[in-house]
C-alpha cells in the first residue's frame, strides 16, 4: 500500500513554531530564524512518522479572500495591519523567515501549492476533495480543516498539532463525532461552525447560540440547510429562540456557509506536477543551513527525504 497524501498548512505550522522555539536562534547576521527551524525539523518528523507517497505545502495566496470579506467584512479584520494592502498583522521577526522557509521547500523538491484569491485551506480542501488514489492526511493546528474529513471515496484525516507534534490527535468522522456531539460527517462540523461563529476569524455566529446548542441542532436535523428549513416553516421542533435568532441574525445566515465552508473547487498552481516530490538538492539545502545557521534541523529534514 502506497502511502498518504500528506497535505501541510504551512502558514499554521510556521505560526506555531515560531512561538514554539525561542527568538534567541538567529542566523550569523542576527535575522531570527526560529521559525524555519522549528519548521523544517517538524517536515521532517513528518515525513519520518507519516511515511507520505506524496507532501506539499499548501500555501495563502490571499489570508483574507475578497470574496469572504465581501460576504462578511468583519472576516478576520481585527488582524488587518495595513487595510489599504490588505496586509496581515504578522509580527516582525517572523516575516522575514518566511522567504527563507520557501526557498528551504524548493531545495527539498516538496511541492507548494496555491490559488489566487484563496487560502491555504481552499488548497488542501481542493486536493483532499480531489484525490481519488491515496489517502489523505492534512497536518494543521487550524480546527476549521476538520470539515474536510471523509471516507470516501478515499479517506481524509486531519493530525491536528494544536497542542504541538508530541501531542497530535488524528481526527476522522469517527472521532469528530465524539468529540462534538455531530453526525459523523465533515460538512456537519462546518454547519456548526457557521452557528457557533469564530470570534478569532471576526464571525459572530449566532446570537445565543454556543457550541453546544449547535452540534444538537445539527445532528437533531441533520444539516444547517435542514434546520434553515424548518425554521422558516414554523416548525415546533425548532425552539422558538432559536427561530427568533434566525430572524434577528438572517443576513450573517445567509452569507456565513460561504465564509465558513473551505472551497473544493480552486484553481490551484503548483510548483510541481500531480504533487510528485522533486529533486532533493543536497547542497542547496547545506548552503541555506550554512547561510542561515540552520542547524540539526536540516540535518534531520536531509536524513528524512534521502532515507532509503
Amino acid at each position: 500500500m502506497s502511502g498518504p497524501l500528506v497535505l501541510l498548512d504551512s502558514a499554521s505550522l510556521y505560526f506555531r513554531s515560531f512561538y514554539a522555539v525561542p527568538e534567541s536562534m538567529t542566523s550569523p547576521d542576527g535575522v531570527p530564524v526560529n521559525a524555519v527551524r522549528g519548521f523544517a525539523g517538524m517536515v521532517a518528523q513528518i515525513i519520518t512518522e507519516r511515511s507520505p507517497s506524496r507532501l506539499v505545502a499548501c500555501m495563502d495566496a490571499d489570508w483574507r479572500p475578497a470574496f469572504r470579506v465581501a460576504a462578511i467584512p468583519s472576516y478576520k479584520a481585527q488582524r488587518v495591519a495595513d487595510p489599504a494592502n490588505n496586509v496581515e498583522e504578522v509580527p516582525d521577526t517572523l516575516t522575514p523567515q518566511v522567504p527563507i522557509i520557501v526557498d528551504l521547500l524548493d531545495a527539498a523538491g516538496i511541492c507548494m501549492a496555491e490559488s489566487a484569491g484563496h487560502e491555504a485551506d481552499d488548497v488542501i480542501g481542493t486536493l483532499a476533495a480531489r484525490e481519488k488514489a491515496d489517502p489523505v492526511e492534512i497536518i494543521t493546528g487550524d480546527r476549521d480543516l476538520f470539515q474536510c474529513v471523509r471516507d470516501e471515496p478515499t479517506t481524509v484525516r486531519v493530525v491536528y498539532v494544536g497542542a504541538g507534534w508530541r501531542k497530535k490527535t488524528v481526527i476522522g468522522p469517527v472521532e469528530l463525532a465524539e468529540k462534538y456531539g455531530l453526525p459523523p460527517v465533515g460538512s456537519a462540523y462546518a454547519d456548526m461552525a457557521v452557528l457557533r461563529g469564530d470570534p478569532s476569524d471576526g464571525l459572530p455566529g449566532i446570537t445565543g447560540i454556543g457550541e453546544k446548542t449547535a452540534a444538537r441542532l445539527i445532528t437533531r436535523f441533520g444539516s444547517l440547510q435542514a434546520l434553515v428549513d424548518a425554521a422558516a416553516a414554523g416548525s415546533s421542533d425548532v425552539p422558538l429562540r432559536v427561530r427568533q435568532a434566525f430572524e434577528h441574525d438572517a443576513d450573517y445566515l445567509a452569507k456565513a456557509p460561504l465564509v465558513v465552508k473551505v472551497n473544493e473547487d480552486a484553481l490551484i498552481t503548483a510548483s510541481c506536477p500531480d504533487a510528485l516530490p522533486g529533486e532533493v538538492d543536497v547542497d542547496r539545502m547545506r548552503a541555506l543551513q550554512e547561510r542561515w545557521d540552520l542547524g540539526s534541523s536540516v540535518d534531520r529534514l536531509i536524513d528524512a527525504l534521502t532515507a532509503p
